[in-house]
């Protein structure tokens, strides 16, 4: 895949910038795990698992109103953000940052039971992928994190009009996901660019089906899942979050997931372990 840096004249990095911007993010994965230490994701036990105990434990006494979503098929849609190589496997360019995160949730296995189970019982299923063309580094401005996606080639796809080189790259779903991606009933939005899903058709797609209301998961925690989030609430969805079918990068600039763990309880509609999700997707049935 060809990575280019996300220059101000558009032009593609050299090879000593790519390979610095690659050693920066795997130095970055060494912080990820003595920050995962020190949150104890590195003893092998699942976030979700110890939602009872720990940094991500839920507060014994909330303070905020509780508040849930009913799960019918008739209205509601199962939505994965970016089910890509690049976050959710030990090949993707970004696996040295969100690979602790992504291991202690069971995140992998998390989204596929939800596929799994969505697909068992006919319900909706749509993925908002995340690409980036050759045109796309040319932009003339940027976040640090668009920045960092654009170095290290995240996401590159040759453009528009080709799949080539697609099969396999950073860019393809997981394969273990692809017979329920690819069966010809699952809506595959159009791309979103940045984080959130307000320049492709997720939401047209999802109404012309008749939805509103989302069970929400995917890559990453407190980038694209949260932006979707905020842009599926302002749409009038009704949205839960499944808390252990998500992950982000630990960074010595903070813990992405508890971040977005913090703002799902904020704001979400529902906050459930993939256990809760797919008993009230296989129920609804």
């Amino acid at each position: 895949m060809k990575c280019c840096d996300h220059h101000n004249e558009g032009s593609a990095p050299d090879s000593e910038e790519i390979h610095e911007s690659r050693r920066k993010l795997l130095m970055g994965g060494g912080a990820a795990a003595a920050v995962a230490a020190g949150v104890g994701l590195s003893g092998g036990i699942g976030i979700a698992e110890a939602a009872g105990e720990g940094p991500y434990a839920d507060p014994a006494e909330p303070a905020l109103p509780q508040t849930d979503v009913d799960v019918n098929l008739a209205n509601t849609a199962l939505v994965i953000t970016d089910p890509q190589i690049d976050f959710l496997s030990p090949d993707g360019v970004t696996w040295g940052v969100v690979g602790a995160s992504v291991e202690s949730n069971g995140t992998v296995e998390n989204i596929g039971k939800l596929l799994k189970a969505a697909k068992s019982v006919g319900m909706t299923v749509a993925i908002s992928p995340h690409y980036y063309y050759p045109t796309d580094h040319g932009w003339k401005f940027g976040g640090p994190l668009e920045k960092l996606m654009h170095a290290i080639g995240m996401f590159d796809r040759k453009g528009p009009l080709s799949t080539d080189g697609f099969e396999g790259s950073g860019a393809d779903f997981m394969p273990e996901y692809k017979p329920y991606i690819e069966d010809g009933k699952t809506i595959i939005a159009s791309l979103h660019k940045v984080y959130g899903p307000e320049a492709n058709d997720l939401s047209l797609q999802l109404r012309k089906a008749g939805i509103d209301k989302v069970i929400l998961a995917g890559m990453s925690a407190n980038l694209c899942v949260q932006a979707h989030l905020h842009e599926l609430l302002e749409q009038g969805y009704e949205v839960a979050v499944v808390r252990d079918a998500t992950a982000a990068a630990m960074l010595p600039e903070g813990d992405g997931y508890m971040a977005a763990l913090i703002n799902f309880r904020y704001i979400a509609n529902a906050l459930w372990t993939t256990e809760e999700a797919t008993k009230r997707i296989t129920e609804a049935a």
